[in-house]
C-alpha cells in the first residue's frame, strides 16, 4: 500500500485497514489529521498526540480529536478553544478549569448548545451562556438552571430552535398558549 492509498482509507474512515508503519510517519499522520482529525489521531504514534501542530491540525478538523490527545494539551488554551470551536462537544474533554473559563464556554456553546452539559454549574445559571446555547440547539434548555426553564422568553427561544424543547421547560409552561403558538410558527 502507498501512501495515497492509505489516505484514501483514511478519508473513508478505515483506520484499520493502514498499515501502522504509516501511523509512525509524521508527514502521512499530517495529512490524514487534515482528513479526519478524530480516527487519525487515535490511530497515530502516540509521539504525534503530543505534537502541538498535529494536534492542532487534528482539532481544526474535528474538535473531538482532544480525546485522543496528549494531557498535556487539554490544558493548552489554543488547542482548547480550536476544539471547542469545531465541536462544542469537546469542551467534554478538555482540563477541568476551562468548564470554567466563560471564553471557552461561549464559543463551546455557540458551536454545540448541548455542550452546555459540560460546562461548569456556574454557567448554567449564567443568563448570556444559556441564551447563546439555546439559541445554537433549543435542547440545551434541559442543562439550564431550573430558573430558565420557568422563563417564558428562554422557553419560547428554545422551542423556536427546537421541536420538542418545551418538553424541558418547566410544566407550568408546558401549556401555555403562547408558548405553543411560538412552537407551531
Amino acid at each position: 500500500m502507498n501512501k495515497k492509498e492509505a489516505l484514501e482509507f483514511i478519508s473513508n474512515g478505515e483506520y484499520e485497514s493502514v498499515p501502522k508503519e504509516f501511523y509512525k510517519d509524521k508527514s502521512f499522520v499530517l495529512e490524514a489529521v487534515k482528513q479526519n482529525g478524530y480516527g487519525a489521531l487515535q490511530y497515530a504514534d502516540q509521539s504525534f498526540r503530543k505534537d502541538k501542530s498535529i494536534v492542532l491540525e487534528a482539532v481544526k478538523q474535528n474538535g473531538l480529536a482532544l480525546q485522543f490527545a496528549d494531557e498535556s494539551f487539554r490544558k493548552d488554551k489554543s488547542i482548547v478553544l480550536e476544539a471547542v470551536k469545531q465541536d462544542g462537544y469537546a469542551l467534554e474533554y478538555a482540563d477541568e478549569n476551562f468548564r470554567k473559563d466563560k471564553s471557552i464556554v461561549l464559543e463551546a456553546v455557540k458551536s454545540n448548545g448541548l455542550a452546555l452539559a459540560y460546562a461548569d454549574e456556574s454557567f448554567k445559571k449564567d443568563k448570556s451562556i444559556v441564551l447563546e446555547a439555546v439559541k445554537q440547539d433549543g435542547s440545551a434548555l434541559q442543562f439550564a438552571d431550573e430558573s430558565f426553564k420557568k422563563d417564558k422568553s428562554f422557553v419560547i427561544e428554545a422551542e423556536k430552535q427546537s421541536r420538542g424543547a418545551l418538553y424541558y421547560a418547566d410544566e407550568s409552561l408546558q401549556k401555555d398558549p403562547d408558548i405553543i403558538k411560538a412552537a407551531k410558527k
